[in-house]
């Protein structure tokens, strides 16, 4: 059995391997996921980590349906979006440890800001919620161009209360924009509750307000989440506009690494399904054991190097900017 780098695809159920693809994914991100957090124990980190451990299902299965030249807008917790559209775990722990084998080369340290303009993952702005008129805009261009691109805004369900979210959307519907709005609602604005500041507990019930679909989906299933993701995208690519796709996810993790969680009750963990286990129900356990094993492995290697590898000067910051 090979357990090559992820990448986008296969994007057919019907494929023999399409399981066994998506769990390697998944299990690559969980295994970075526990890596970083023994990492945070173990040393001094001057960034932030924003666990994505419970979320992983969302990003990989979303992933699945694009291509790589289709546009990503990601936030900031986990890393299954990054690994799903193809990065290996060796330049996104270079990115976490602020070394110059990390996409950025160093810049960012601790703070998911990882970029591959070759397979279209296209960086995160500098606050949540950038995400809708930057994908907004790569959409139009798609549009204009006639290049058959999709673009996909990942948020979270607090920041569909900002502004940004509500203007895009309004000229995304009217220009029928090949554009997807993809919500991960884990219930929680870091420590508030959605049902404190939100009128609805549904993000896709905004939907509605513009005329295009609103679908909900259980955003612990990889598979179930990847065929929303699809039709969207192909319904995206026909020329009929966006879809606000909704992924209910179980945040298992505090908001930060070192969060006391004091905001949740002691029963809140009854609710988690795990999304490894719910995929690996579809697989031998000794297949599934394997793709575990091989992700452990190359993500311990991956943080081997970043560990070993070199700080970046303080020049780095004059790098990739415009000038006139």
């Amino acid at each position: 059995m090979a357990f090559s780098v992820p990448g986008p695809g296969p994007r057919t159920r019907s494929d023999p391997d399409f399981t066994e693809t998506l769990y390697h994914r998944m299990a690559i991100t969980r295994a970075i996921e526990t890596r970083m957090e023994r990492h945070v124990r173990e040393h001094r980190f001057a960034g932030w980590w924003h666990p994505g451990e419970g979320q992983e299902a969302a990003g990989i299965g979303a992933t699945a349906a694009m291509k790589h030249e289709d546009y990503l807008f990601y936030q900031g917790r986990g890393c299954s979006w990054a690994i799903g559209k193809g990065m290996a775990p060796d330049p996104i722990l270079g990115d976490l440890l602020g070394k110059v084998t990390g996409a950025t080369r160093g810049k960012g340290g601790g703070v998911p800001h990882w970029v591959d303009y070759s397979i279209g993952v296209m960086g995160e702005g500098a606050t949540l919620g950038s995400v809708y008129p930057l994908a907004a805009g790569a959409a139009l261009a798609a549009k204009l161009r006639r290049s058959g691109q999709v673009a996909l805004a990942n948020f979270g369900d607090g920041t569909a209360s900002r502004g940004t979210f509500h203007e895009t959307l309004v000229h995304a519907a009217a220009w029928k924009l090949p554009l997807i709005y993809f919500c991960e609602n884990n219930g929680l604005l870091v420590g508030t509750k959605l049902g404190a500041v939100c009128p609805t507990e549904n993000i896709a019930d905004f939907a509605a307000g513009y005329g295009i679909p609103g679908v909900i989906v259980d955003g612990q299933d990889a598979v179930a989440v990847h065929e929303a993701t699809a039709a969207a995208i192909a319904r995206a690519r026909a020329g009929e506009g966006p879809t606000l796709i909704e992924a209910k996810v179980f945040r298992r993790r505090g908001h930060y690494a070192g969060d006391p969680q004091n905001y949740r009750d002691a029963r809140y963990a009854e609710q988690y399904r795990d999304p490894l286990p719910v995929l690996g129900e579809h697989l031998a356990p000794e297949v599934a054991k394997a793709l575990r094993d091989a992700a452990e492995a190359q993500v311990q290697t991956a943080y081997e190097a970043a560990m070993a590898a070199a700080s970046p000067d303080p020049s780095v910051i004059y790098r990739n900017l415009y000038h006139g």
